[in-house]
Formats: structure tokens, C-alpha cells, sequence
């Protein structure tokens, strides 16, 4: 009996070897077949970025030609600003640098604007001086009962009467104040100015020429600042923006 068992299991273990032998080289195509499968995966994942990484270049490049085409563009703009201002500086031989005051005049016939030391002013109101200028001594203030300085003149007239110009003139100011009121500002050249306060039914514009003699407005209510001196006209001569004493240039 033992005999006869040997050769059994002998050919018993020859079958489990093989069966190992088979699974193993199953194992071993199916793992060639994946790897292989894997391979072939990553080539294609390689190959389509290297094509996405050249697509993307060549976006960038064009952009970049795009832009290459449109700076010189810019620039042309640009030299034709050039070209236009060198034609306005040839035109006029130099820089416009004037004021908005000079420029609202410009083409005004100014032959009469250069008032001097020698030049005389026309008393612009009917009435006497009631209050004169002062700046080196106080001088009494009716309405404000105090002493102060006075930058100006004041000259006493007749509501509604009409005002005019001392001397010739251009518009560079008109204004509204609590203490004179309706005030124009005349330049007279040189440096000096001509103030009238207290106006009213004043049709000028900055920027106009008057001549001397000629309307500025009328006489108006006094302001509070001067309601007991009465109706008057302030009157003001500055040169280089520092009042001066009017009657240094009355006739």
C-alpha cells in the first residue's frame, strides 16, 4: 500500500507546482500588460503638454507682435502733440504764459493804460472828501465808533448819482463785500490800480477797457460799515497792490 501512495503524491505536487507556475505567469502578463498600459498613458500625457506648453508660446508671441504693433501708434500720436506745439511756439515766438486776465484782454486797444507818478486822477463823485486816507495815524469811524486806519477815500455824494472812471482802465475785478459792496477794480498800468466801493447797476465784465470818464455804475445805499457817514463812494489807489494816497493824484 505505501508503494503504492508514493507515486500519488508525487504527482500531486507536480499538479500544485504547476498551478503556481500558471498563476504566476498570469500575474506576470497582467502586470507587463499594465505597466505597458501605463507607459503608453504617460507618452500621451507628456506629449500633450509639451503641445499645450508650444500653443501657449506661440499665444504669448503674438501678443507680444500685437503690442510691437500698436506702440508705434502711440508714439505717432505723440509726435504730432510735438509738432503742433513747436508750430504754436514758431507761430507766436514764444510760450503763451499769460494770465486769464491778460488773455480776456487780449486784442483790447490798451494805448491809454500807463498811469505814472505824473498822471493825474478826476474826482469820480459829486461830494467832498469826509474821511481821507490814513495809514500813518487812526481816524475816527462814525458808524463803527472806534479809530482805525484808512487804506482809501472816502468821498460823500448822492444815491443814484452816476460814477466814473478817474483814469482809463481795465476790468479786473468785480466783487461783492460786506464792507463796500458792489467794488470793480480798474488796472491802470504800471503797477497801479483804481478800487470804487458802494456801486451799483454796474454793466461791466472783467476783461473790459474803460475809459476815463467813462460809466462805472451809480452811487448805492451805503453798507453797514458807513450807514451814519451816509452815501459815499470808497475809493482806493494801490500801486503794487499797497494802497497810496489818492489825493497825491487829484486834479
Amino acid at each position: 500500500m505505501n508503494k503504492n501512495e508514493k507515486p500519488s503524491l508525487l504527482k500531486g505536487k507536480g499538479a500544485a507546482v504547476g498551478i503556481v507556475i500558471c498563476f504566476v505567469a498570469v500575474i506576470a502578463l497582467v502586470g507587463a500588460y499594465t505597466f505597458n498600459n501605463y507607459k503608453k498613458e504617460m507618452n500621451e500625457q507628456m506629449a500633450k503638454a509639451e503641445e499645450q506648453a508650444e500653443q501657449l508660446a506661440e499665444d504669448n508671441t503674438e501678443e507680444t507682435t500685437t503690442d510691437d504693433i500698436i506702440l508705434p501708434e502711440v508714439e505717432d500720436g505723440t509726435d504730432d502733440v510735438e509738432e503742433e506745439t513747436e508750430v504754436t511756439e514758431q507761430d507766436t515766438g514764444e510760450v503763451d504764459s499769460s494770465t486769464p486776465t491778460e488773455q480776456a484782454t487780449a486784442g483790447t486797444d490798451t494805448s491809454g493804460i500807463w498811469f505814472t507818478e505824473e498822471s493825474t486822477l478826476t474826482w469820480p463823485a459829486s461830494g467832498a472828501v469826509i474821511m481821507g486816507y490814513s495809514m500813518d495815524q487812526t481816524v475816527f469811524f462814525q458808524t463803527l465808533e472806534q479809530y482805525k486806519y484808512n487804506p482809501a477815500m472816502i468821498i460823500s455824494g448822492e444815491v443814484g448819482e452816476t460814477i466814473n472812471a478817474s483814469a482809463a482802465g481795465i476790468v479786473t475785478d468785480i466783487a461783492e463785500t460786506a464792507q463796500t459792496g458792489t467794488t470793480v477794480t480798474l488796472d491802470m498800468g504800471n503797477g497801479y490800480s483804481a478800487v470804487y466801493g458802494q456801486l451799483t447797476d454796474v454793466e461791466l465784465s472783467i476783461g473790459d477797457y474803460v475809459n476815463g470818464g467813462e460809466t462805472l455804475g451809480t452811487l448805492n445805499e451805503p453798507t453797514k460799515y458807513y450807514s451814519v457817514e451816509g452815501p459815499n463812494l470808497y475809493f482806493q489807489v494801490l500801486k503794487d497792490g499797497e494802497p497810496v494816497d489818492p489825493m497825491n493824484f487829484m486834479e
